[in-house]
C-alpha cells in the first residue's frame, strides 16, 4: 500500500482507505458485528489505515465498532468522522457551537478516543458554510484538543471553492470517479495551492464502476440506493453518480472494452483516480472483507497508460457528463 502526506500535518495516510457508511446498517442493508470487524481487520490487513464514518451513519454504530476494533486490536488508524447531520436535536439546531460540542463529545465516546484525527462537516446546507460559524467553531475544538484536523464534505465544486477560503481547512471530501470528473478542472489545482487533503468518496459510483451491477439488480429494502430506481429522484447527488439507475448500468457495460486485460474494473477506476496526484486518498466502502482487500490491491497497479486516460476522459465528456443531475 502505498501512502500520501495528509496536508501539511507531517502524516502519511494509506492512499486508499475505508469508507465505513455501510457498517452503521441500515442504509446499506444490515451487517453483523462479526462480519464488520472482518472487514476492518481486511484493510488492516492490506494496509489501509484512513476510515472515514460519520456520527449518523447507523446512530452511531459505524463509530461505535471502529472504537471497539482499534480498543481492542490496537492498529494504527487515522480516525475521520463527520459531524452537522445527526437527527437529535436535527435541522437548523444542529447549527450551534453548543451542539457542535456536543456532537464532538459523543463521537469521542463512541470512537472511544480523547483526540480524533480528522472532523469533517457533513454535507451541511451551503448557507451554513457561507455564514462561517462553523469553521469557528471546529477551530476551537482543535484549539481545545478535541480535534487534530477539520475539513468538509460537500456536495458540489462550488461548496468545494467557499470552504477552501476557510484558514485552517485540511481537508475537502468530495465525489470524483470515472463518470463525475468535474474536480479536475475546477478544483484540483486550487486545492493543491492552498496544500488541502482531498478525500474522495463514491469512487465506484455506489457499485456501477464493479463492472458487476445489471437492470436486474434488487437492494435490501433498506438500502439507500433502492430509492433511485427507474430515475426517481432522492439524494440524487450521492446515489449512483447522480444518473439515473438503468443508464448508469449501460455506461457502465460501454466502459467495458476500455478495461485493461487482467484487472477488474473497479480497480481500473479506483487506479484512474490514483492517477490525479491532487489526490489524498479514496474511501471506497466494503461490505465484504475479500472487497476490502481488493480496493486496496489498486494502490500496487502501474498508472493507467497516457491513452486510456485520454479515452476516459472522451467518454465522460461525450457520454457520461449532459446526464447528471443534483448538485455537481
Amino acid at each position: 500500500m502505498h501512502t500520501r502526506l495528509f496536508n501539511d500535518s507531517g502524516r502519511s495516510v494509506s492512499e486508499i482507505g475505508l469508507g465505513c457508511w455501510q457498517l452503521g446498517g441500515g442504509d446499506w442493508g444490515d451487517l453483523p458485528d462479526e462480519r464488520a470487524f472482518d472487514i476492518l481487520q481486511a484493510a488492516v490487513d492490506s494496509g489501509s489505515d484512513f476510515w472515514d464514518t460519520a456520527d449518523v451513519y447507523g446512530g452511531g454504530r459505524s463509530e461505535e465498532l471502529i472504537g471497539r476494533f482499534i480498543k481492542e486490536r490496537k492498529p494504527a488508524i487515522f480516525v475521520a468522522t463527520k459531524l452537522g447531520r445527526y437527527f437529535e436535536p436535527g435541522g437548523d439546531a444542529n447549527y450551534t457551537e453548543a451542539t457542535f460540542r456536543a456532537h464532538t463529545e459523543a463521537s469521542l465516546r463512541r470512537l472511544q478516543l480523547e483526540t480524533v484525527d480528522l472532523t469533517q462537516l457533513h454535507c451541511i446546507p451551503t448557507e451554513q458554510l457561507a455564514r462561517g460559524d462553523v469553521f469557528e467553531w471546529l477551530r476551537k475544538l482543535r484549539a481545545d484538543g478535541k480535534i487534530r484536523h477539520f475539513g468538509a464534505s460537500v456536495q458540489s465544486m462550488d461548496e468545494a471553492l467557499l470552504c477552501l477560503k476557510q484558514d485552517g481547512i485540511a481537508s475537502l471530501q468530495i465525489i470524483f470517479n470515472i463518470f463525475r470528473q468535474k474536480p479536475i478542472t475546477t478544483l484540483f489545482d486550487q486545492a493543491r495551492a492552498k496544500n488541502v487533503a482531498l478525500v474522495i468518496r463514491l469512487p465506484l459510483a455506489s457499485g456501477l464502476l464493479s463492472g458487476k451491477m445489471t437492470k436486474e439488480a434488487q437492494f435490501p429494502a433498506n438500502d439507500h440506493r433502492n430509492y433511485n430506481r427507474d430515475g426517481q429522484a432522492f439524494n440524487v447527488g450521492e446515489t449512483f453518480a447522480g444518473l439515473p439507475f438503468e443508464l448508469g448500468v449501460d455506461l457502465a457495460d460501454a466502459l467495458k472494452p476500455l478495461v485493461p486485460s487482467g484487472i477488474p474494473m473497479a480497480q481500473m477506476a479506483l487506479r484512474w483516480i490514483l492517477d490525479f496526484p491532487a489526490v489524498t486518498v479514496i474511501i471506497p466502502g466494503a461490505s465484504r472483507p475479500d472487497q476490502a482487500a481488493s480496493n486496496s490491491a489498486a494502490s500496487a497497479l502501474a498508472p493507467l497508460s497516457p491513452d486510456l486516460q485520454g479515452k476516459l476522459s472522451a467518454f465522460y465528456e461525450g457520454r457520461v457528463h449532459e446526464h447528471i443531475r443534483g448538485p455537481y
